[in-house]
């Protein structure tokens, strides 16, 4: 059966819902400790949204901890390609002028989402941007290439983070997956907290490595000018079984491997919502911080980076050579450097946590997502995309064995492609802005539409920025493709057929519910009710009261797959119950829900116009173990009857409550303050005589 196949999702879904919420009422709980209060926050309610907005300097720290770790692995990643060509200085040299070419386009990128920002001040970036512009197929392409961005930067990043601790600590090199892991988990939990004490918390780390950088390049940049500066020693560079001629081709495949500096710079037009007023200004403002700042350290690093000779290694970074050589290998500064370089690339995560669950969010707004990723938690955050971003690149993490250059080429064809189409629909944008005449404004889907007199520049910029990134995906996609580059290129076109497929499923659903489609029959229906009977006792009587109070005829079924038990069954009813009889359902193959589902199934093809209300007893526990012991067929018949047209089930429970819990919940008020010792025994007492008095006539279980 269909209904079967869903059986797991969806307790899985009850599951963590009743979790989230059981978490929220707990934190809430001001009266004791609370692992969950510590672990994320109180809970906040939803008037508090408005003030979980963060200011330009919280903002750099958690929309630009990505773009600006980059330059962590940026100059690495080119100088690993040209050393195929051999490791001598001229070779290795050309890496500055690669890098002044890609912070060239990190400008024409930086300038063409400023236009971005302001033109959609709500969020949502590339998404946006092609929706309104290029239509939904554009759209989707951009948002499964950004969802996979996403999950490749958390992987890319605290694995990086990773290699740059075990450059200083090498024996901890063979467990860099188990480390990658742990850290996936801390970022999970604070970023459950919120955005905003997320990046009061990740403000230190991003802040410090900047520090620390410009310390090392400035100390850097002081001995080269004096003739101090030494060069790398002791390194063992990276050795290739297969070598290549230094040709055009290779330069394109270091230059693509470089652009991995660009990464992130889409993150704050994705998240603008996240900004205080005036939004767009102070999103526009920390773009440009960003990425001046990007630029300075990326050209800094790879100029420091040729004067000392670095060279590509697996077992040691640019970065730990750069520090080493600069300060001295063992030194506090040295290690200082190491730390905040650690940390800012374990915290460049961050940036996906900010983006990722925001446009999941849009994107399930719009009906290409389980809506489920809408919701949000008790800290004010989309708590499912938090999830599923974790899940994902723990995947890619273990799959990569937690080796940055293994997940570079899956890197930036999403991101490029995110680029390119985000500018081309800015190219439309601003050409329809171009119609209008001046003072004239024309509401669009997104947006407003205001008349600028700057147009033509603007598309200019876009339409260039879109060429430039169009290039350097094909390039990418070409040149790494063979290295893993072809796993995105088919990724991406699968999940945006995935996307459409839930978004079918979701307007067929809209269709169905629709009351325009045909008119809605009111009125009464006879309904049948069937008590579905397990034994005689405690349960089934409240069962019995429950079908009374409803005040429609009733009457109860037992599926008989023990033979004993449906012969004595009747004889126990006609005792206890006195009141109608119990039918059997045989089930000669002792399976419970089919032959359910065929009684009622029968019972539909004879009266088509009724309603069958089946009434389902359930034991509740105290505790998770003591439920584990028990069948719990309630949700399994439940799921079995779920696809029928005109079936309710109601579930009735019995809960049994833990008497030494029970007890100690009764001392426990008793020994309030003011509470007497005359009290407390009263208490005591009462407990004991209800827990020992049995209902009348009723078997306290079944026989």
């Amino acid at each position: 059966m269909p209904v079967r196949s869903n059986w797991a999702a969806r307790v899985f879904i009850l599951r963590f819902e009743v979790f989230h919420y059981d978490m929220a009422t707990q934190a809430n709980d001001e009266s004791g400790f609370s692992l969950s209060r510590l672990l994320f926050g109180k809970p906040l309610a939803t008037h508090d949204l408005p003030h979980q907005t963060v200011n330009k300097t919280i903002g750099l720290a958690v929309f630009a901890s990505d773009a600006l770790s980059s330059t962590a692995y940026a100059t690495e990643e080119i100088l690993l390609i040209l050393a195929l060509a051999g490791t001598g200085a001229a070779t290795l040299g050309l890496s500055i002028p690669i890098a002044a070419a890609i912070a060239v386009l990190l400008a024409i990128v930086t300038i063409s989402y400023r236009q971005t920002i302001f033109a959609y001040p709500n969020g949502g970036g590339a998404y946006i941007v092609a929706r309104d512009n290029l239509g939904e197929v554009a759209a989707q392409i951009a948002g499964a290439a950004l969802l996979t961005d996403y999950i490749l930067t958390v992987a890319v990043s605290i694995s990086s983070g990773i290699a740059q601790i075990t450059s200083a600590f090498s024996f901890l090199l063979p467990f860099r997956v188990e480390l990658a892991l742990g850290v996936i988990c801390v970022m999970t939990v604070i970023n459950l907290r919120g955005v905003r004490e997320s990046g009061l918390i990740f403000s230190i780390p991003s802040y410090f490595f900047l520090m620390m950088m410009f310390i090392t390049l400035g100390v850097g940049a002081y001995r080269y000018v004096t003739g101090t500066l030494p060069t790398v020693t002791e390194v063992e560079a990276i050795r290739y079984e297969t070598m290549s001629s230094l040709t055009l081709f290779l330069v394109l495949r270091a230059f693509s491997s470089g652009c991995a500096a660009l990464t992130g710079i889409e993150a704050i037009s994705n998240g603008i919502t996240a900004f205080k007023e005036p939004r767009s200004r102070n999103a526009a403002t920390t773009l440009t911080w960003m990425s001046g700042i990007l630029i300075v350290l990326f050209l800094g690093i790879t100029l420091l980076s040729k004067q000392v000779h670095t060279l590509p290694s697996e077992t040691e970074t640019v970065i730990s050579q750069i520090a080493r050589t600069v300060y001295g290998n063992g030194t506090f500064l040295y290690l200082l450097t190491q730390a905040g370089t650690a940390l800012i690339l374990l915290m460049a995560a961050n940036t996906s946590y900010a983006g990722f669950p925001r446009l999941a969010a849009l994107a399930a707004s719009d009906g290409f997502l389980p809506r489920q990723l809408t919701y949000r938690g008790g800290r004010l955050v989309f708590s499912w995309g938090i999830v599923f971003l974790s899940v994902a690149a723990s995947m890619f993490v273990v799959v990569a064995n937690a080796r940055v250059t293994a997940l570079i080429p899956l890197y930036a064809v999403g991101v490029f492609l995110s680029f390119t189409i985000s500018q081309v629909g800015m190219v439309v944008h601003t050409r329809k802005i171009g119609k209008l005449k001046p003072g004239e404004e024309q509401k669009g889907l997104e947006t407003t539409l205001k008349y600028d007199p700057h147009w033509r520049l603007k598309i200019v910029i876009s339409a260039f920025g879109a060429l430039c990134t169009g290039i350097v995906m094909i390039v990418f996609a070409v040149t790494k493709f063979v290295s893993g580059a072809w796993f995105v290129v088919v990724l991406i076109p699968a999940l945006v057929l995935l996307f459409f497929r839930i978004h079918h499923h979701y307007k067929s659903v809209a269709k169905a519910l629709s009351l325009k489609r045909e008119p809605a029959s009111v009125g009464e229906h006879p309904v049948q009710t069937l008590i579905l009977v397990d034994d005689v006792h405690r349960e089934t009587i409240r069962m019995v009261n429950f079908a009374r109070s409803l005040e429609h005829p009733w009457r109860a079924i037992h599926v008989g797959i023990n033979p004993e038990k449906a012969e004595s069954l009747p004889e126990k009813w006609a005792r206890y119950i006195g009141e109608g009889e119990v039918e059997i359902i045989p089930s000669p193959y002792r399976a419970l829900a089919g032959p359910l589902r065929d009684y009622v199934k029968d019972i539909l093809a004879e009266s088509p116009d009724s309603f069958v209300h089946v009434i389902i007893g359930h034991l509740a526990m105290d505790s998770f173990w003591q439920q584990a012991l028990h069948q719990n067929t309630a949700f399994i018949f439940n799921l079995a009857l779920a696809d029928l047209d005109n079936v309710t089930v109601t579930i009735v429970s019995y809960r049994i409550h833990d008497m030494t819990a029970e007890m100690r919940d009764a001392i426990s008020h008793a020994a309030e303050p003011g509470a007497s010792t005359h009290r407390r025994q009263r208490l005591l007492d009462k407990l004991k005589q209800q827990r020992s008095q049995p209902d009348k006539g009723i078997p306290d279980t079944a026989d």
